[in-house]
């Protein structure tokens, strides 16, 4: 399915489209981006069943020594049955501040680029399923992965995960849903 533009509008639809091919296919995992837990809770309230991982920034990621997802809210994500993750982004971390420092180009930034030719909800979703292996949140089989462009979703993915160490093991298997124009 194609969404004319990304956005949030675009969440609900995501992720029931997400479920029903999730459900198909018999995946028993999924991994959805969430910046505060808005887009977690509600992949909790559709993907029943599933073990979800909701993955969130570092702490440090616009404030130093501060999380982005409140911590009621974690806890609230985890009292509901999801495993929560807040980890470095796995196709930019380091290498950003590196970039910025001292410009030039470098090879995760070069992937990421790459994924965002499909648009920035699939580069989310291969990321954010980087960061749940690497959390050790996912058993290797394929999942359901959801990333959005800015707030909400608006992506969906079937892939094979892996750890970032094996990175060229993903395999993006099927595009739910993405946006068309982007």
């Amino acid at each position: 399915m194609w969404f004319d533009r990304p956005g949030r509008e675009n969440t609900d639809r995501t992720l029931e489209l997400a479920y029903e091919r999730g459900k198909a296919l018999g995946i028993e995992e999924m991994v959805v981006a969430s910046t505060k837990g808005e887009t977690g809770f509600k992949a909790l309230e559709i993907f029943k069943g599933f073990k979800v991982v909701v993955v969130t920034y570092h702490c440090g990621f616009k404030e130093p020594f501060k999380s982005i997802m409140p911590a009621d809210v974690k806890k609230s994500l985890i009292q509901k049955g999801a495993v929560v993750v807040a980890a470095t982004h796995a196709l930019s971390g380091v290498e950003r501040a590196v970039a910025n420092k001292h410009s030039g180009i470098y090879p995760a930034l070069l992937i990421a680029d790459t994924l965002r030719l499909f648009g920035q909800g699939v580069k989310v979703a291969v990321e954010v399923s980087i960061m749940a292996a690497d959390a050790g949140a996912l058993s290797g089989g394929d999942i359901v992965a959801v990333g959005g462009t800015g707030k909400g979703a608006d992506a969906a993915v079937v892939l094979k995960p892996a750890n970032q160490s094996d990175m060229f093991d993903i395999r993006i298997r099927e595009v739910i849903c993405k946006p068309r124009d982007f």
